[in-house]
């Protein structure tokens, strides 16, 4: 981290956090980072095609509600869905994979990018339609209800797709019907090149569930502990029976939109402030060293990650390109 850059002072449940959790945490945002800095680096070399959105700078909103999930429960997502992949713990070599368009890819090559599923983790999709998973992930809460499990859906969507006609379609239907899913609203701060403050009205998103009656909060989210604790209520909550919950996710991307986004609405300047005060695992990196964690071990952590992630892009590379047969593989002709 810079050193002019002023220090946050630390709260009284990030003073007292578990040093294990914290280290996890700090391990997953980080190969998060690392996998996308590469996957930047194989779309520039040509090896990634289509569309690829990165997730940099929102790391710490999908580990730290992660964290809180437990065994059973659901996910689902947007088109930016690399980092919500490993951190439900799928491989990084078969996300790689998919992302070079290889066999031994989630989707066998055929899915790319966007368009991801792993029901073995719980993750049902990333989802290339804005605002398409939020009616899908209310259906998949409804499933839990219907099972009579414990279990919550996490459904995660932007900002831009927040003003979408069909999320509050899903709202009313999650409320009345008192479903188990949690409304995750990364707002990075723009949609696509425009800025939220260009494009909804209003403070908060969040707000907006309040005509449905459902509960809500605005989390810090590049601090992963904040997002942890409110993850932690939200999903009590849910577990509960009492309904949704949504969580307004104040975060931001430091790339485009995409990769074929020069990002020219927003000043070099805006995105290196946010770089040197408010970068998530610069935080909990400074945090470990805090409670007595020595940098010689987050280094062997970085070491371990990159190493990780360089068998990921030559696993993706070496992995053979799908048949034309498989374009048949789960179709009916009729």
């Amino acid at each position: 981290m810079n050193n002019s850059a002023p220090k946050k002072k630390l709260s009284k449940s990030q003073i007292n956090y578990d040093i294990d959790l914290l280290k996890d945490m700090y391990s997953k945002m980080l190969l998060i980072r690392r996998f996308e800095e590469k996957a930047g680096q194989l779309y520039g070399m040509g090896k990634i095609g289509g569309f690829c959105h990165l997730y940099i700078g929102q790391e710490a909103v999908v580990v730290g509600i992660q964290s809180a999930q437990i065994e059973g429960d659901s996910i689902v997502t947007s088109y930016r869905d690399h980092g919500h992949m490993i951190a439900c713990d799928m491989d990084p070599k078969g996300v790689m994979a998919e992302l070079t368009g290889r066999k031994d890819g989630y989707s066998k090559g055929k899915g790319g990018s966007m368009h991801m599923f792993s029901r073995e983790k719980g993750f049902f999709g990333g989802h290339g339609i804005v605002a398409a998973q939020v009616p899908i992930g209310t259906g998949l809460a409804f499933s839990h209800k219907y099972n009579e499990t414990k279990n919550v859906c996490i459904t995660y969507f932007g900002d831009g797709a927040a003003n979408q006609g069909q999320v509050y379609e899903a709202y009313n239907i999650a409320s009345l019907w008192k479903l188990p899913v949690i409304f995750v609203i990364e707002n990075n701060k723009y949609g696509m090149g425009t800025s939220v403050n260009r494009s909804s009205a209003g403070d908060n998103l969040s707000d907006r569930g309040k005509a449905y009656g459902i509960k809500s909060e605005i989390v810090d989210g590049m601090d992963v502990i904040a997002v942890r604790d409110s993850a932690i209520r939200a999903m009590e909550y849910c577990r509960s029976g009492k309904g949704p919950y949504i969580l307004e996710m104040k975060t931001y991307r430091y790339r485009g939109h995409s990769m074929s986004d020069p990002a020219k609405y927003r000043t070099r300047d805006e995105v290196d402030k946010i770089r040197k005060t408010s970068d998530p695992i610069e935080n909990i990196k400074e945090l470990l060293i805090k409670h007595g964690t020595n940098e010689e071990m987050i280094k062997e952590i970085d070491t371990q990650i990159k190493a990780t992630i360089a068998d990921a892009a030559n696993f993706a590379q070496e992995s053979p390109e799908p048949s034309p047969e498989e374009l048949f593989t789960d179709i009916t002709i009729n």
